[in-house]
């Protein structure tokens, strides 16, 4: 299964860094992905990464703002968030690419105050 951590609340333009274990699964073969879902919200994709390359993707929102890393000797992906703004409010969650629904967490709450 996978693990969210890292949450928490910053001011606008703060920073974190949340991270995702992943145990149960062949890590390294699965792209990765991190996912948000803010209240009233549908759930989207934030960004992802491939399995051992390191090409990635970012929405639009987050580009130029956001890291998404792996090590995939420690089962872990991660999500660096940079300036972040109160629109970045939501639960973070991680997942595989394409997200599989046994693998959905708990996720993680960011809340960004302005």
């Amino acid at each position: 299964h996978l693990v969210e951590s890292g949450g928490g609340l910053v001011h606008a333009g703060g920073s974190l860094r949340l991270s995702c274990a992943a145990s149960g699964l062949s890590f390294e073969h699965y792209y990765m992905g991190w996912f948000r879902q803010a209240p009233g919200k549908e759930r989207e994709e934030v960004s992802c990464i491939d399995s051992n390359y390191g090409r990635t993707y970012y929405a639009d929102s987050v580009k130029g703002r956001f890291t998404i890393s792996r090590d995939n000797a420690k089962n872990t992906v991660y999500l660096q968030m940079n300036g972040l703004k109160p629109e970045d409010t939501a639960i973070y969650y991680c997942n595989t690419v394409p997200a599989r629904n046994e693998y959905w967490g708990q996720g993680t709450q960011v809340t960004v105050s302005s």
